[in-house]
């Protein structure tokens, strides 16, 4: 049974066995065909392989070959656009390479290049100065820094315009020597008086120096004055840098030690030098930590870092070649010749009309062309302002000069007038060393800082004048000047233009002459442009007139502003140009000193006597003889007596007319007396004054002595002192048929005076006639009158008879006394003259009460006649010589 049992079981076991070998053999028999198709498909992978590397070697080589040019693009445009901004920051001679530099003066650079960096190409390095920064240099070896240092200011010097910048040099251990190319700049003046363009300081100079600098940046700040942060807002706000940068080089040794009151102001520098445009370069000396400071550190040889590049390496520059400073240098100190006065001229004379305006150059800008001043409608007045000795007589010759030249006679009158002590003026009339004048001149008053009186007169003249131009308008119908002249083409109407210089002596008083000078001085203002009348006022500081800055609308009308330097409130308030301008600039200012305006000026020398001789005596030979001298008023000259007729003139028969001087006025006047037969007509001369008492007398004795025909009159001199018996008897030697009265014979004289009925004129010169009052108060006898009263009733009733009495009292109280004594009438004195009497003291012969505003002053009187005057006026006796 088990037997039977086991054999199916093996059966089926051998059955199941062969089915598992057979599937095993299929098994094998499918992995071996895929195996040889996978070391088929293998092999086939294997021999595409080495295509495909180099495909992926070439895709790799294209992507890098993009990126590199896309890179290389970037990477260009980059350093392109550096470039850009570094010529932008650094244009011109601030960045150009050593080959090819040459100065160009391109204005303030913001950056200066002292190397460049190492990219491809290289990038200009570039270090900050002007208005930026201070700089320190430090490394192993001087000379390269020293290098760094020419090259640095050459650039700097090289850009900016001639003289915008002084250089301060102190270089104790080499003695200036490197930076020896450098020295002709230190015999180089800056244009204006500013100083040499270099100065360099001595081993033993730094302490004044420093101190120096710290004064200068205290100045800048005090002018300033908190309006502006830095002198750079200052100079945007002008549109022009007011003076220059000042740069001190400091070479020191290494470890060079500074004293104590050296460092404080070294300090002192650092701290507050930019903003005043101060700079310091330094080497071997530490600068104190500050924002200001920006240092350059050489690590070996020309490799170094700046403080603007960071830690990129900055190949420094070579030194520039030695013969490139020097020539630089030596063309700097020759400079660009500054304007001449010849410059100012033009080619042919008197070709302008001055129809619509006047237009002339007065000086440089700083363009290097010439600046023209206007005067016509717009501008029609000019302010001139500045102190003693910033060149305000320069600036009116300049002016003067150019526009003399331009406009003949026909075409400008000029009325010029200075009040200083002074003849600055005076050339332009004849004079015994020169009989040529200016011929448009008309008017000339100089040395009349005492003489305001002619100031008033010249306005009077001017109103005058004005007064005429408008009627002549009004019957052509013409609104403007160059109306006038096309409606009338006939008639003379050249532009006028008054130049009166310290005129604030003028308005300088509460009185009368500046109350009637300050409305003639409006009306000529305001009227004035439309009839080519032009005012221009000159002064050295206008901020205590009163008078004038109390009137706006005065001002307002002096549109064109001229302010020199460190000139008070001539422009804008907020405009400071004139604080910072040097000596021979002006600052021109045609919208009544507003600073977008402004317009500096650097101003010719035009006071040389001989070149100003040779061009006024071309013009004046171009006017021809028919040309008439001008006016000269000399308020130190005293006038000769004038020429009489040989002849009496016919008036003699209206009454006699006595010169008694010649008055304050632009026609040359003479102050006259009319003698007629009217009660009053004598005059009395009241004052110590001998020489000139005696003068008034004398000229009035041959006046009168000329109108008769010999025999026709009687004269007589009455000389009742010793010190003028001189000049009474030269006069009684020219009077035809003169008496001679002494003390003893002056009452019986009076006394043949009063009783003479003849009619015929009789003239009395009594001088110093108060010196016989004990003589003429002395009772003759019972019921005879004294000399006192015969004095008195000659006075009184004289002149009806043609009896007048020209007396020379000393003081007003003796002629009082003589005239009957406190409470006396004075009514017999019609006429009189004060010399040194004050005016208070003129109030019983005076219609103001009180007595006229009148103080003294040498060869001057006043005078008053009741028959013609209103009011005193000032009288210069002659000078008479007998």
């Amino acid at each position: 049974m088990a037997e039977r049992a086991r054999g199916p079981l093996v059966t089926a076991v051998r059955r199941d066995l062969a089915a598992a070998r057979a599937a095993v053999r299929a098994a094998l028999v499918a992995a071996t065909v895929a195996h040889t198709e996978a070391r088929t498909q293998s092999e086939a992978v294997r021999s595409k392989a080495p295509d495909r590397h180099r495909a992926l070697a070439a895709e790799r080589d294209a992507v890098r070959h993009a990126a590199e040019e896309k890179l290389a693009r970037e990477t260009g445009t980059v350093a392109a656009a550096l470039a850009e901004l570094a010529g932008q920051a650094a244009p011109g001679a601030a960045g150009a390479t050593w080959p090819v530099w040459q100065p160009s003066q391109t204005g303030t650079p913001t950056l200066l290049r002292i190397g460049s960096l190492e990219f491809d190409p290289p990038l200009p390095a570039l270090v900050p100065l002007l208005d930026a920064a201070h700089l320190s240099l430090t490394g192993p070896d001087p000379s390269t820094l020293d290098g760094c240092v020419a090259g640095l200011l050459l650039r700097m010097l090289g850009c900016v315009p001639a003289g915008g910048v002084r250089l301060w040099i102190y270089d104790p251990g080499r003695l200036g020597g490197a930076l020896a190319g450098f020295a002709p700049l230190a015999g180089a003046e800056i244009a204006g008086g500013a100083g040499p363009i270099a100065t360099f300081v001595g081993p033993g100079g730094l302490a004044a120096t420093l101190d120096e600098f710290a004064a200068h940046i205290q100045r800048v700040n005090s002018v300033l004055a908190g309006e502006y942060a830095t002198v750079a807002k200052a100079a945007a706000a002008l549109g022009r840098r007011p003076e220059p940068w000042r740069v001190l080089v400091l070479l020191g040794d290494p470890g060079t030690e500074l004293s104590a009151a050296q460092r404080a102001q070294l300090d002192r520098v650092t701290r507050t030098g930019v903003a005043a445009g101060v700079h310091l370069m330094v080497r071997g000396v530490d600068l104190e930590p500050h924002p200001t400071v920006r240092t350059v550190t050489v690590t070996e040889g020309f490799l170094a870092r700046t403080g603007l590049t960071g830690d990129l390496t900055v190949v420094l520059d070579p030194p520039p070649p030695a013969e490139l400073v020097t020539g630089f240098g030596k063309e700097l100190a020759a400079g660009r010749p500054p304007a001449t006065l010849d410059s100012l001229l033009p080619a042919e004379r008197w070709t302008a009309s001055a129809a619509r305006e006047l237009r002339a150059p007065i000086g440089e800008g700083t363009d290097g062309e010439l600046v023209e001043l206007t005067l016509g409608d717009d501008p029609p007045h000019a302010l001139i302002g500045g102190p003693s000795g910033s060149g305000k007589t320069n600036l009116l010759y300049c002016w003067l000069a150019a526009l003399a030249t331009r406009y003949g006679p026909d075409e400008l009158e000029l009325h010029l007038l200075d009040f200083k002590e002074g003849v600055s003026f005076a050339r332009f009339a004849p004079s015994p060393r020169d009989p040529s004048w200016l011929p448009q001149v008309r008017v000339v008053g100089v040395n009349v800082n005492a003489d305001r009186e002619f100031g008033l007169a010249l306005l009077r003249h001017l109103a005058e004048e004005l007064k005429r131009r408008a009627a002549a308008a009004k019957q052509h119908e013409a609104t403007k000047l160059a109306e006038l002249r096309t409606e009338d083409p006939q008639g003379h109407w050249p532009r006028i233009v008054a130049v009166i210089d310290e005129f604030q002596v003028l308005l300088g008083a509460r009185d009368q002459v500046t109350t009637e000078a300050v409305g003639l001085l409006e009306d000529l203002a305001r009227r004035g442009r439309s009839q080519g009348i032009h005012l221009v006022l000159a002064s050295q500081d206008v901020s205590g007139i009163e008078a004038l800055w109390g009137r706006s609308a005065l001002v307002a009308q002096f549109t064109l502003r001229i302010a020199l330097p460190k000139a008070r409130r001539i422009l804008a308030e907020a405009n400071l140009a004139a604080e910072l301008i040097p000596r021979h600039h002006a600052v021109v200012n045609a919208d009544s000193g507003a600073a977008p305006a402004n317009q500096v000026v650097r101003l010719p020398d035009a006071g040389d006597r001989a070149r100003w001789q040779a061009m006024q005596e071309e013009l004046w030979g171009r006017a021809g003889v028919l040309a008439q001298p001008p006016r000269l008023f000399d308020g130190d000259a005293v006038p000769p007596f004038p020429e009489l007729p040989s002849s009496p003139p016919t008036f003699a028969k209206e009454g006699a007319v006595a010169l008694l001087g010649e008055t304050i006025d632009v026609g040359r006047r003479p102050a006259t007396l009319r003698l007629t037969r009217t009660p009053g007509r004598n005059l009395a001369v009241l004052g110590t004054r001998t020489e000139e008492a005696c003068a008034i007398l004398a000229s009035a004795g041959l006046a009168l002595g000329r109108q008769h025909e010999p025999g026709s009159a009687a004269f007589a001199v009455a000389c009742l002192d010793s010190d003028p018996e001189p000049s009474a008897k030269a006069l009684a030697r020219e009077l035809p048929g003169c008496r001679w009265i002494t003390a003893g014979d002056v009452v019986p004289f009076l006394a043949s005076l009063v009783d003479d009925d003849s009619g015929r004129p009789t003239y009395v010169f009594a001088y110093a006639l108060d010196a016989a009052a004990p003589v003429l108060g002395a009772r003759r006898g019972p019921g005879e009158p004294t000399g006192h009263e015969l004095l008195r009733t000659l006075l009184g009733r004289g002149p009806e008879r043609r009896t007048h009495v020209l007396g020379w009292w000393r003081t007003v109280a003796r002629l009082r006394d003589d005239l009957g004594g406190i409470g006396a009438r004075l009514d017999a004195i019609g006429a009189w003259i004060a010399l040194d009497v004050h005016g208070n003291e003129l109030a019983p012969l005076s219609p103001q009460p009180g007595g006229p505003v009148w103080y003294p002053r040498p060869q001057r009187g006043l005078y008053f006649d009741r028959a013609t005057h209103r009011h005193p006026e000032i009288v210069i006796p002659y000078e008479v010589n007998l």
